[in-house]
C-alpha cells in the first residue's frame, strides 16, 4: 500500500492548520489597529481616524492595483462611487460606535450585518435559529442593564452593521464591473475623498503632527493591508464555509484586543452575549454554505 494518501493527508492538515493561524493573525491584526485607532481617538477624533485610515489604504491600493480611469461604463463608474460611499460611511459609523462603545461589544454588533444578509439569503430554519441566537447575544450584551449601551453608540454601531451588508452587496457588483482590485481602489479612493472636509474639521492642527498621521498610516497598515493580505492567502487553501466561520471569531477577538490594549473589561453576560453572536455568525455561515461566492464573502472589509 503507498503511503502517499497519508502523505497528502497530513499535507492538506497541515496546510489547513497554517491558513486558520493566517486568518487569526488577520483579525488580531485588525482589532489592535482598530484600539489603536480608539487611542488616538483623543487627538484626532473618529472622523479625523476615518480619513487618515482611508486615505493610505487607498494609496497603497492605488500602488497595488494601479487603476485604468480609461474603459469604464458609466454604470461600472455609478456601482464603484457606491461603494466609495459605503465605505466612507460604514467606517465612520464604526469608529464614531467606537468612541462610545467597548471595541468588542461594537464589533459584535457591527457583525449583525452580514449576519442578517446570512440569514436572508441562506432561506433556511437554521439560519432563522441563528438569527434567534444572536439576539439573544445582543440581548445580553446589556449586561443586565444596558447601561454601558449608550443610544447613540448603538446607533452607530448598527449603523455601522447595516453598512457592511451594504458594502458586501456593494462589493460585489464592483467585482463583477472591474477586473481584479482596481474597482475596489477607485471606490476608495472617492471615499477618502468623501471622508476629507469632516476629517479635517475634526482634527484640525492635529493633522500637522507627523507622528500621529505616522499612526494613521500604521492603523490603515494593521487594520486593512495585513488583513487583507493574510486572507487572501488563507482563502487559497480553505473552502469558502470553513472561511467565514473563522472570520465569525471577529467579535471575541475584539473583546480581547480591547482588553489587552485598551483596558476594557466585560461583564460575564457581555462576554457571553458575544459568544452568542460568534456561534450564530458561525452558524448562519454553514447554513449558507451553498449559496454562491459572492453572497458568501461577509469577510471583514478592506477599510
Amino acid at each position: 500500500m503507498s503511503p502517499r494518501p497519508a502523505l497528502t493527508r497530513a499535507t492538506e492538515s497541515r496546510g489547513g492548520a497554517l491558513a486558520a493561524a493566517l486568518v487569526g493573525l488577520g483579525l488580531a491584526c485588525g482589532e489592535v489597529g482598530a484600539a489603536v485607532a480608539v487611542l488616538l481617538f483623543d487627538e484626532v477624533g473618529p472622523l479625523g481616524m476615518v480619513m487618515l485610515r482611508l486615505v493610505f489604504s487607498t494609496l497603497i491600493l492605488l500602488v497595488v492595483a494601479r487603476p485604468s480611469l480609461r474603459g469604464h461604463s458609466a454604470a461600472a463608474w455609478r456601482s464603484a462611487l457606491l461603494l466609495g460611499g459605503v465605505l466612507a460611511v460604514m467606517n465612520a459609523m464604526f469608529y464614531l460606535a467606537l468612541s462610545e462603545l467597548a471595541l468588542g461589544v461594537a464589533v459584535t454588533i457591527e457583525f449583525l450585518g452580514p449576519l442578517a444578509l446570512a440569514v436572508i439569503t441562506a432561506r433556511s430554519r437554521v439560519a432563522w435559529l441563528c438569527a434567534g441566537v444572536a439576539l439573544l447575544g445582543i440581548l445580553a450584551l446589556g449586561g443586565g442593564g444596558w447601561d454601558r449601551l449608550t443610544p447613540a453608540g448603538l446607533l452607530f454601531a448598527l449603523g455601522a452593521a447595516a453598512s457592511w451588508a451594504g458594502y458586501i452587496l456593494a462589493s460585489t457588483r464592483v467585482g463583477r464591473e472591474f477586473s481584479g482590485l482596481s474597482g475596489l481602489a477607485l471606490a476608495m479612493a472617492f471615499g477618502a475623498v468623501l471622508s476629507l472636509p469632516f476629517g479635517v474639521a475634526d482634527a484640525g492642527t492635529a493633522l500637522l503632527r507627523p507622528e500621529l498621521v505616522a499612526l494613521g498610516l500604521v492603523v490603515a497598515v494593521l487594520s486593512s493591508t495585513v488583513p487583507y493580505a493574510l486572507e487572501m492567502l488563507a482563502l487559497r487553501r480553505l473552502a469558502p464555509a470553513v472561511f467565514g466561520i473563522l472570520m465569525s471569531l471577529g467579535p471575541a477577538t475584539a473583546a480581547v484586543a480591547g482588553f489587552l490594549v485598551l483596558g476594557q473589561r466585560l461583564s460575564a453576560l457581555e462576554v457571553a452575549g458575544i459568544g452568542l453572536v460568534v456561534l450564530a455568525s458561525a452558524g448562519a455561515v454553514w447554513a449558507g454554505r451553498e449559496r454562491p461566492a459572492a453572497l458568501r464573502d461577509t469577510q471583514e472589509p478592506l477599510a
